[in-house]
């Protein structure tokens, strides 16, 4: 090459350096470089502590991409109506959705299943459920029942675990299943349908409606979650007794859903990405809800004079029994929810005695440091 010739070349290549630079220093960064930002609501009002728990998974996603996922964590009603996050996620009104799988109970009963609820399913409880998930092939199960059964386009993962809840607030006491019946009280999914076969006139709204329709007197006890979701909701300003425990969600798990074509659009960092935040959320979340509720049942007691009791033995006893017929009369009829439910039941006939038999039982140790007042 003469030196007129590497003159010229080092002339173009320091001008196409020079446009190279220009491009990247006035137009910013590539379309490439921009956060990208999944709009995910929840179904409930912006005071729970589970839309918290949205909140923490958001940032725990933005962290872990260096600000190059973001979540918009929209709490119940910020784009859709409450119980409508699921079919929004499927139409990719919503690129996901923050719920409890037995809300979806209307359209096929073996959507309970996925929540653990009721009552553990076959005594389970959450962490019993996230090993059949992860370990028993219920995460496949439940991916074949939303895109399968369903027919819609999303991807499920389970997410948080707010239970053991209580039985409920009541205008009055009850001190028997007698009681119990006839009462209008807010329930949901398979919960209200066991319930009112157990007697109780059930009315189904979602959590922001509770407190209005309370103070209306339009219903005369409701089941919310307890603890601190339920002194934030309002309840201990209507009703006085706080009734727990109840077997409707002894170990029920939630759920987050995203829409299958935007799950798959993501890398395959984001995706795990999610999954981490997701696990930790649970983790979290779940241990700092513990002493929420602790805090919560001693406010209740000492500024407004709940009255916290126990729930009589004979209504969870007949709760379990209505849940066993339903299960088998559904079984009969519903092959997924037969093939669903085998699966759960042949997972818990192995882990449930097993921890049976190597955990203390919880009220052995508390007893002897915390001994129930009398």
């Amino acid at each position: 090459m003469t030196f007129t010739a590497l003159t010229r070349a080092a002339v173009v290549a320091a001008v196409s350096a020079a446009v190279v630079f220009a491009v990247v220093v006035f137009t910013g960064p590539t379309l490439a470089q921009q956060p990208r930002v999944l709009k995910v609501q929840s179904a409930v009002p912006p005071s729970a502590t589970s839309q918290d728990a949205l909140k923490f998974f958001a940032d725990r996603v933005d962290k872990l991409t260096a600000g190059q996922l973001k979540i918009d964590a929209l709490p119940g009603g910020a784009i859709v109506p409450p119980f409508e996050i699921l079919d929004a996620a499927h139409k990719k009104v919503l690129d996901g959705a923050y719920g409890i799988s037995y809300w979806w109970f209307g359209k096929n009963k073996a959507a309970t299943l996925f929540a653990n609820t009721p009552a553990g399913i076959a005594g389970m409880d959450a962490i019993d459920f996230l090993g059949w998930l992860y370990d028993g092939g219920g995460l496949e199960l439940w991916t074949e029942f939303y895109q399968k059964e369903l027919k819609l386009n999303v991807v499920p993962f389970p997410s948080i675990a707010p239970s053991p809840q209580a039985l409920g607030w009541f205008k009055r006491p009850i001190k028997d299943l007698a009681d119990f019946r006839g009462m209008k009280c807010r329930q949901t999914g398979i919960v209200a349908e066991l319930y009112a076969k157990m007697g109780m006139a059930v009315v189904n709204m979602p959590g922001g409606e509770i407190l209005p329709a309370a103070e209306r007197g339009t219903i005369d006890c409701a089941e919310w979650v307890g603890g601190v979701e339920d002194l934030r909701l309002g309840l201990h300003t209507v009703w006085k007794y706080h009734y727990t425990p109840g077997m409707h969600e002894s170990a029920s798990v939630a759920e987050i859903v995203f829409n299958k074509d935007v799950w798959e659009s993501l890398t395959p960092q984001q995706r795990e990405a999610i999954k981490s935040a997701n696990s930790e959320t649970f983790l979290r979340w779940w241990a700092t809800w513990q002493r929420m509720n602790a805090d919560a049942i001693a406010e209740f007691v000492e500024k407004h004079k709940v009255q916290l009791l126990t729930t009589p033995p004979e209504i969870n006893k007949a709760f379990l029994k209505v849940w066993d017929e339903f299960a088998a009369a559904e079984s009969a009829k519903n092959p997924f929810f037969k093939k669903v439910l085998e699966s759960q039941r042949a997972y818990a006939k192995k882990v449930v005695p097993a921890k049976r038999f190597m955990f203390p039982p919880y009220a052995f140790q508390a007893d002897h440091y915390w001994p129930a007042k009398k």
